[in-house]
């Protein structure tokens, strides 16, 4: 498709605190038009349907395509992902560390390419579903001004590695079930979340494949200890990790458990996850 025959979305992050996301959709669209692309920019309302454009460009964090796949399920346009959020974790598997500049370049070259999603409890994710701790860590930081990267993350995490107890946990796998008190579960299309933490070093976002790591009883020394390692993504062969891959996991608890979609809080006793193959395309 030649440039003049193409018709861009930009679509901005919404809220409030997207001076970030701002900036980066106004040098886009200053690139855009200094190459006569047409494109329309749409940033304090999203559009009902997006007939008419030929592809949509994404401008915000792990939030905002959280947020964009839930409400447009079924969009079959391909799609580019521009890193204005706080966490840029899902940018990152896709384009690495690139200006502006250099993404605009490569998205129009590029080819469209599919990539899994994953759904729990009905609601779409790119990124992975943090259970226990880990979704304690996001409850904590609700309604709190955060900070770039992984700062605000690393904050809460040293508050409460101490004081977190684990509970107790059922994990349902198409050929095994695991009964035990968990401390932490990832269920991960990608490799990181959190701004950089590799908790799935080996997920692949094309194999058609949930990389599922638990933590069951562990001390609060080991938990301090094995942080930076678990950051690395150098964790898989600890022996209190249990990592396992599959199509499908169901998760249950006698309590609810603090959890997160993609960054997104909720709780809830009971986890239907499933990946979904080649969902959705994008152009990286």
């Amino acid at each position: 498709m030649s440039h003049s025959e193409k018709h861009i979305a930009l679509v901005c992050n919404p809220t409030r605190e997207n001076e970030k996301a701002l900036r980066i959709t106004s040098n886009i669209e200053i690139l855009l038009s200094g190459i006569d692309i047409p494109h329309k920019i749409f940033a304090s309302a999203w559009p009902e349907s997006f007939e008419g454009f030929t592809e949509a460009w994404i401008i915000g964090g792990d939030g905002t395509i959280n947020w964009f796949i839930n409400q447009y399920p079924s969009i079959q346009l391909p799609l580019a992902l521009f890193a204005g959020g706080t966490g840029n974790d899902f940018h990152w598997m896709l384009y690495g560390n690139k200006t502006t500049e250099q993404q605009v370049d490569r998205v129009l070259q590029s080819t469209p390419q599919f990539v899994d999603a994953g759904t729990c409890n009905e609601k779409l994710f790119l990124n992975g579903v943090g259970i226990g701790f880990d979704g304690a860590i996001v409850y904590d930081l609700l309604g709190k001004k955060k900070l770039a990267g992984k700062a605000s993350y690393l904050l809460s995490i040293l508050k409460h590695i101490i004081g977190y107890h684990e509970k107790p946990c059922v994990l349902k796998l198409p050929n095994e079930t695991i009964e035990e008190d968990c401390f932490m579960i990832s269920v991960a299309n990608a490799a990181r979340y959190g701004g950089g933490f590799h908790v799935a070093p080996n997920a692949v976002l094309t194999d058609g494949l949930l990389d599922i790591n638990m933590i069951g009883k562990i001390s609060p020394v080991k938990r301090i200890k094995y942080l930076p390692v678990i950051e690395k993504g150098e964790h898989l062969n600890l022996d209190f990790i249990k990592y396992r891959q599959a199509q499908k996991i169901i998760i249950e608890s006698s309590t609810k458990l603090h959890a997160h979609i993609d960054g997104e809080y909720f709780q809830t006793d009971y986890f239907d996850i499933e990946i979904l193959p080649k969902r959705f395309s994008f152009l990286y």
